[in-house]
């Protein structure tokens, strides 16, 4: 064992070679000393407990491999990107939806110059942040005005802040809902200030219930659309169409939280899914305000938008709330690029890559998973048993939660490992890649892939099984 502890090298010496490699170089000198520092802990404990117990162990080439790849593991960010090969579009765990090219290059752009943010370009005075997005959120969905926050819960709770702060907001029962990470729309509605009226059965609710409910304590009429789940059979709610009636009629403004939103008509683009109103919709069936979240349909970046009357999205504007909700300018600078191709809708479904992987075709995604296949076999060391077989994607996001996507996966089986072993090997990779289990088979499905990203799958399959013990 002493001799083992008198092989190892000195910190200051590794420390020399390392700092003379350009990849090292360019990290904190700090830094790297405590990696170092660590690892030859790391390998003093190993000594210790009997793991290193060979002088071979601790001889230069493999000692420096060893070096490198404790360094690689904790030199690289730990947010940093994920092959999403699960098929799930709007996946919440791993980003939600991408941002297209042009808004990936706004954000670039907003991060490396200086901006006109907040400041009019027209006048030479300060302006509204709010400019550069609320004229393109209009045109598109007809409403008076809008503005953005940082969330939609954001969005839900500066709303009833402002217009039924105190008071009484009517709702269904069968819309309390509760969406991940155990945020309710009760606890949401209970921190603006705002009180629960509820009406109704959870699973028949009528006219008659609001306008029974609706007193001089009456702030609001508020529609949860239940995006993440469905009642099915002896089921009726009102329509959004009759309650903006009833809230004309008594003067109470009428909310909508749409939870996913969406811009596309895909009925009218041939695509019979499940049904989800456009915000378009909820515009002309005379709601007071809507709010929705900018990255799960719509395929922008998180954001929570606000469109409905002005008199009202007036009043949020001038909520000091406001203040610490807003979006800051890489938000902006996304959801500017991304709402300017909905301006046509054919350039939307084709650029906007959450429409475009919704929307991909099953005969496209067999011919997807063939190259995928075909790709593995060419470049991935070890034996794997490869196969392609029909499955299904989904929508994700809370969003047309009962709609099934056809696809074809392509289904890899390791001699040596069991699927959930690889499963687990391939969280490790650079970069790693997430896809699921299906039939007794790791699956990759092509839905949420790229061209591009099979090369990486290839890469990352050969370092899970390199790995093998």
């Amino acid at each position: 064992m002493a001799n083992l502890y008198r092989m190892l090298p000195s910190v200051d010496a590794l420390l020399g070679d390392l700092l003379a490699e350009a990849r090292y170089r360019s990290l904190p000198r700090a830094f790297i000393r405590d990696l170092v520092n660590d690892f030859m802990a790391l390998c003093r404990e190993e000594i210790k407990s009997g793991v290193i117990t060979h002088e071979t162990e601790l001889e230069q080439p493999i000692f420096r491999k060893k070096l490198e790849a404790y360094l690689k593991t904790h030199t690289r960010p730990h947010f940093r990107r994920v092959i999403n090969a699960t098929g799930v579009v709007i996946h919440t765990n791993l980003g939600r939806s991408i941002l297209n090219t042009r808004a990936a290059e706004a954000v670039q752009q907003a991060c490396l110059h200086y901006s006109n943010l907040e400041f009019s370009l027209d006048t030479g005075k300060r302006g509204s942040r709010y400019s550069h997005v609320e004229d393109l959120l209009c045109r598109i969905t007809g409403a008076e005005a809008g503005l953005v926050v940082n969330n939609n819960a954001s969005a839900v709770l500066i709303i009833l802040d402002t217009l039924a702060k105190g008071k009484e907001v009517v709702v269904s029962r069968g819309q309390l809902v509760e969406i991940g990470g155990s945020f309710r729309i009760p606890d949401v509605m209970a921190k603006s200030g705002a009180y629960l009226r509820e009406v109704g059965a959870t699973n028949r609710t009528h006219v008659r219930d609001y306008e029974g409910a609706i007193n001089e304590q009456t702030g609001a009429l508020l529609k949860v659309h239940t995006s993440n789940y469905r009642i099915i059979g002896f089921h009726k709610e009102v329509s959004l169409g009759e309650l903006a009636g009833m809230g004309a009629r008594h003067n109470i403004p009428v909310i909508e939280d749409m939870g996913s939103g969406n811009f596309f008509d895909f009925p009218a683009h041939g695509y019979h899914f499940m049904p989800e109103p456009t915000v378009q919709q909820v515009v002309r069936d005379g709601v007071s305000v809507v709010s929705f979240s900018g990255d799960k349909l719509l395929g922008g970046p998180q954001s929570g938008i606000i469109v409905g009357k002005k008199q009202y999205i007036d009043r949020i504007k001038k909520n000091p709330l406001n203040r610490a909700i807003r979006i800051d300018k890489m938000t902006l600078a996304a959801l500017e690029s991304t709402l300017r191709l909905y301006l046509d809708p054919e350039v939307a479904m084709r650029e906007v890559p959450t429409l475009r992987m919704i929307t991909a075709k099953s005969q496209d995604l067999k011919k997807a998973a063939l190259r995928l296949k075909n790709k593995i076999q060419k470049n991935v060391r070890s034996e794997l048993e490869l196969s392609i077989f029909p499955a299904q994607s989904r929508v994700g996001g809370g969003a047309f939660p009962e709609q099934d996507l056809p696809t074809f996966v392509v289904g890899i089986n390791s001699p040596e490992l069991t699927c959930q072993e690889l499963k687990d090997r391939l969280l490790s990779t650079d970069p790693p890649v997430i896809g699921r289990i299906e039939n007794d088979l790791f699956c990759l499905d092509p839905r949420t892939m790229d061209n591009p990203e099979f090369a990486l799958v290839c890469r990352a399959l050969d370092q899970a099984l390199e790995t093998q013990s």
